[in-house]
This record gives structure tokens, C-alpha cells and sequence, in this order.
């Protein structure tokens, strides 16, 4: 945090952290509303594969569309209320999804909740990283955590009442209503506003050292949310449509793979706590890559479900560290280097489901998903490299 920000007790950081604890759950309970919905927005409106494609490429395009301007509003206005207008914004366009009578209306709004769930994503992250500082210790994998826990939640519930005949639209205003909820009983305890700093020529001269290397994280993230995202937006797919899972099964395959962030993440600080970030990526990476492969040469359900858990819990602690090596970047606010890489790596989640989907549309979608086999493995190649501490910076 900068020079400005006056000290934070122990009392206040420990509410501030449970508060965030709450953002990011929310963020991963309205996201697992939306994943285990989209097979339904495929069957309702009659969606083949490249359609469908272009509507998850509306997320991450509004989230890119929305990002160079995310950091600095951000910035300007504070976390507290970033969180707060990103948020609830985010959990009243998705009660709307199966509302609309057209598939267009959809991917409009799904552009809408790309922005706002960046809007949340920056801010949330960005209040992480200073609860982080504030505590002294580890703390951001677990905040993370919360964020798989929500969509470990999110797609069990909303795959429960599904198969007990809740009608879709009925179990996606409810969602909303829960995450809405928890975003306005959180804002109160998070933590003061942090002013941008204004930089001198010598911190001028230092942001333009660092950009490079900002570029280069911005880049690694990019790769690692190719592969996330497509569990995310694909994983329920594939249980249904190769498996030939029942319903609530194919639910289990996004419950699997939250199930496997969630522990990943949840585990992450003590970790980190004793292993450097480069060191953790590598073993991330491999334990993913071994996760996603075993799901796709044995394609039965149990045996699937196991190799996206581990698919998870290889997953779980890229971004975390990603996120918060940008909120690290001196000379810049916390808000505005998580924009920057947010951006970069948000690209991955807008070609990484088109990329799947008209994979295969052309092959078949057990070949789509190995893409993510070769994401998983390319950070692991490149992490060390791009997350090595630099001379002189801290």
C-alpha cells in the first residue's frame, strides 16, 4: 500500500479480510450460475457449437472492452466502491439470461456481465493484494479459495434444484438475490481507500523498465486462463455430450474442477509460505497438464470427475500469484497492474472457448480440450522465468 494509507489494526485487517473472503465467493457463486446454465442457453435456443462459442467469447469481450478503463476508475473511486457497483451489477444481468426472448439479447448481455464481473474481478483483487500487506502474511491463495468454494456451491446447488425440477430462470434470480446480498454486507469492512500515487521522473523512468516485464506476466496469465476457462465454460459440456452424463452428473464435472481450485488454493498459502512462486507454477502446471489428460483418454464419468479435480487443484494457484505479482509493480496503483494483466490475460478467456468450440466443430471436443494440456504446460515451462524476483524490486 502507498505512503498515504494510514495503518491498518489488526482487528480492521482481519474484517477487511473476511469481507473480501465474501467477493470473491460471490464472484465464484454468480459464475457457476452462469457455467452450469450453459448447456441450458445451448439447448433453449438451439445453439451449435459455434454458436455457442460466440456467446462465451461476449464474456471476455466485454471484460476486454471494459479493462483499459477498469483500473484507473478503480483507482480513482476505491476499491469499497468498485466492488460494490461491479457486483451487484453483475448479479442482476445474470437473473436476466434465460429471461430475453433471443439468443442476440444474450450475447448483449453477456458482453454486460463481462464488464461488470472485470469491474469486481480488479477491484477484488486489487483489495486482496492490500489485505495481503496489511496482514503481514500469505493470505492471497485462500482469498482465491473463496472463489472456487463459491463456484463449488454455486454449480452443486444450482445442479441440485435443477434435478429437482426448479425451473432455470427461478434458480438464476435466486442465485443473484444470495450474491447480491453478501456483496452489500461485505462493503462496509473493506479497507480505506488507497489514493493513486503520483510518480516523479524517477518513477516514470521505473514504470517503463517494468513494462516489459508487466507485458510478460500479462502474457503468462493469458495462457493460464486459456486453460481455465475452458473448464469453466466447456467442462459441463463434455460430460453430457462425450460422456453421455446425466444431468446432475455433468453438473459435478464444474463442481469437480471448483472442488479441486477450492483445495488447491485453500492449501496454497502454507505453500507459498516456504516455496517460491516460480518453483509452484512448475508443479502447477504438470499436475494439471497429467489432470486434463486422464479426463480425456478415459472418458468415463467417475474417472472424468477425478481428472478435473486434479485439473483444479494444478490450476488453483496461477492467477493468485499472477494477480498479485501485478498489484506489486511499483510506480503503479495496485488496481491499475491488475487491469493491465487482467486485460492481457482476459484474451485467453475470449480465443481459449472460441478456440475449443470451433476446434471441435472441425474434429471433435476431446481434441478441442487438449489445447488446455499445452497451456498448462507452457507455464510450467515459462513461470520460473517471468515470476523471478527482479534486482531492485521488491
Amino acid at each position: 500500500m502507498s505512503a498515504t494509507t494510514p495503518p491498518i489494526t489488526a482487528a480492521r485487517a482481519a474484517r477487511a479480510r473476511l469481507a473480501t473472503m465474501g467477493l470473491f465467493f460471490t464472484a465464484g457463486w454468480v459464475f457457476a450460475s452462469w457455467g452450469v446454465h450453459v448447456p441450458t442457453v445451448k439447448e433453449k435456443f438451439g445453439l451449435d457449437d459455434a454458436q455457442l462459442s460466440v456467446a462465451l467469447f461476449a464474456v471476455a469481450g466485454g471484460s476486454i472492452a471494459a479493462m483499459p478503463f477498469i483500473g484507473k476508475w478503480a483507482a480513482r473511486v476505491g476499491t469499497r466502491t468498485a466492488c460494490t457497483v461491479g457486483g451487484i451489477s453483475a448479479c442482476f444481468i445474470t437473473s436476466l439470461l434465460l429471461l430475453v426472448p433471443s439468443y442476440w439479447v444474450v450475447v448483449a448481455l453477456l458482453a454486460l456481465y463481462g464488464a461488470t464481473g472485470a469491474a469486481l474481478d480488479v477491484s477484488m483483487n486489487t483489495e486482496a493484494a492490500d489485505v495481503e500487506a496489511a496482514i503481514g502474511r500469505p493470505i492471497v491463495s485462500s482469498l482465491h479459495g473463496m472463489f472456487s468454494l463459491g463456484g463449488l456451491a454455486g454449480a452443486a446447488l444450482g445442479g441440485l434444484a435443477l434435478s429437482h425440477g426448479m425451473r432455470p430462470e427461478v434458480h438464476f434470480a435466486l442465485a443473484s438475490a444470495v450474491g447480491a446480498s453478501i456483496i452489500m454486507a461485505s462493503r462496509p469492512f473493506l479497507l480505506p481507500h488507497t489514493a493513486p500515487a503520483v510518480l516523479d521522473a524517477a518513477g516514470h523512468a521505473n514504470k517503463q523498465r517494468l513494462r516489459r516485464g508487466l507485458f510478460a506476466l500479462g502474457a503468462l496469465a493469458l495462457v493460464a486462463l486459456i486453460a481455465e476457462g475452458a473448464m469453466y465454460d466447456w467442462s459441463t459440456v463434455y460430460m453430457r455430450d462425450v460422456v453421455h452424463a446425466s444431468t446432475g452428473m455433468s453438473s459435478a464435472a464444474y463442481a469437480a474442477f471448483s472442488g479441486g481450485m477450492a483445495l488447491g488454493r485453500f492449501s496454497g498459502d502454507a505453500v507459498r509460505a516456504h516455496v517460491d512462486d516460480g518453483r509452484l507454477v512448475v508443479g502447477s502446471g504438470v499436475l494439471a497438464s497429467a489432470g486434463m489428460l486422464l479426463g480425456l483418454l478415459v472418458p468415463l464419468p467417475l474417472v472424468a470427475l477425478i481428472g478435473f479435480g486434479l485439473m483444479g487443484l494444478g490450476l488453483a494457484n496461477m492467477m493468485p500469484v499472477m494477480f498479485l505479482a501485478a498489484a506489486r509493480v511499483p510506480g503503479l496503483h495496485a488496481a491499475e497492474g491488475v487491469a493491465r494483466v487482467a486485460a492481457m490475460a482476459y484474451v485467453g478467456l475470449l480465443i481459449g472457448p472460441v478456440l475449443i468450440g470451433l476446434t471441435s466443430h472441425a474434429t471433435n471436443l476431446p481434441i478441442g480440450m487438449s489445447v488446455v494440456i499445452a497451456c498448462a504446460a507452457l507455464v510450467a515451462i515459462a513461470g520460473p522465468r517471468v515470476l523471478r524476483p527482479k534486482p531492485g524490486v521488491n
